[in-house]
């Protein structure tokens, strides 16, 4: 990838991000993160309490994207055929047509997930991973890109169900949404009184497939591949890397989809940072996020009070990242 491109590719990102800025007041770390989910072609499990303007972070940027954006609220009488569609009997031509779901979108918003039931939450399942759905023994593919995602509501618990390990492995990403500091709430107040911001339309969704086509073409040194591969083996055998303390805290590590995520998020972030090769800070950034809702602790380590980011801290005191290699840019020459 040539310098030039990598400053056109920055000069856009920058103009998406400063567009949905115009909407979206604060949520900084939380708008990158859906930035590289998207360029990673990941999808995103997002923790907040109602209010801190996740939908209306993802409704902005399929505008100004030129993207189709379809919201599903997910409740306890959902059915599958609700979100992949299903097939409609037409009685004046005796015959049946296909009326395909919400999830045909580049974005799909699948709010307060863990409320539906498992045969719905599997249904997702199949068109996070496949991006496709199957209809009837027919199968559809979904508009590409394709981003999903999640949201879960901290608060209540009653009338909830906890989504399998399987389908949260899916996610790329885990981000927590926190409250916006009193100078940012002021600024949210006085946008949402005033007269409302039309967004303007910065990209296509072919431009963001080209995007997503140059974050695979990112340099990734071997050692900065060594340190993901570390990290996420040191949440499954810590006495390995010097930490076999930890090791009765943990019932279940991290899968292999961790590390490439890893890899696939330093890519995306380094090309967000106007890169096209990947620096330590850029997988260290992202290491919370992609470890959090794959380690499952004990009851020993829940018992302490301890929470998966307290062993993602541990982990990451012990195994240092690599030093920062001098001759990079040599390299990607």
């Amino acid at each position: 990838m040539s310098d030039r491109n990598t400053q056109d590719n920055a000069q856009l990102m920058e103009q998406i991000l400063y567009e949905v800025k115009r909407v979206v007041v604060g949520q900084d770390r939380f708008l990158e993160r859906v930035m590289v989910a998207m360029l990673a072609q990941g999808h995103l499990l997002v923790e907040g309490v109602p209010g801190l303007a996740k939908t209306l972070t993802v409704k902005t940027l399929a505008n100004v994207v030129q993207g189709r954006f379809k919201r599903i609220q997910f409740t306890p009488d959902l059915v599958p055929a609700d979100l992949i569609g299903t097939r409609i009997f037409n009685q004046k031509t005796g015959e049946f047509s296909t009326s395909l779901g919400p999830v045909f979108a580049n974005l799909l918003l699948a709010d307060e997930i863990n409320r539906a039931p498992a045969k719905v939450q599997s249904a997702l399942l199949e068109v996070m991973q496949e991006r496709q759905v199957t209809i009837a023994g027919e199968t559809h593919r979904v508009p590409h890109p394709f981003l999903v995602m999640a949201t879960q509501n901290p608060i209540e618990t009653e009338g909830t169900y906890p989504l399998p390990e399987a389908q949260v492995d899916r996610f790329m990403m885990k981000v927590l949404v926190d409250y916006p500091t009193d100078e940012e709430e002021y600024v949210i107040v006085e946008r949402v009184t005033g007269s409302a911001v039309q967004v303007q339309a910065i990209a296509t969704t072919d431009q963001l497939a080209q995007l997503q086509r140059q974050c695979s073409e990112v340099y990734v040194d071997p050692s900065l591949i060594q340190y993901a591969v570390k990290l996420v083996s040191a949440t499954r055998t810590p006495e390995k890397h010097g930490i076999a303390d930890t090791a009765r805290l943990i019932t279940y590590g991290a899968s292999p989809r961790a590390t490439i995520g890893l890899v696939e998020g330093a890519r995306a972030l380094a090309l967000l940072r106007g890169r096209s090769y990947a620096l330590p800070e850029d997988m260290v950034d992202l290491v919370p996020d992609v470890l959090r809702h794959r380690i499952v602790l004990s009851y020993e380590g829940l018992s302490e009070g301890l929470g998966a980011e307290d062993i993602v801290a541990r982990i990451m005191k012990v195994i240092p990242p690599p030093a920062k290699p001098l001759d990079i840019e040599k390299k990607v020459a």
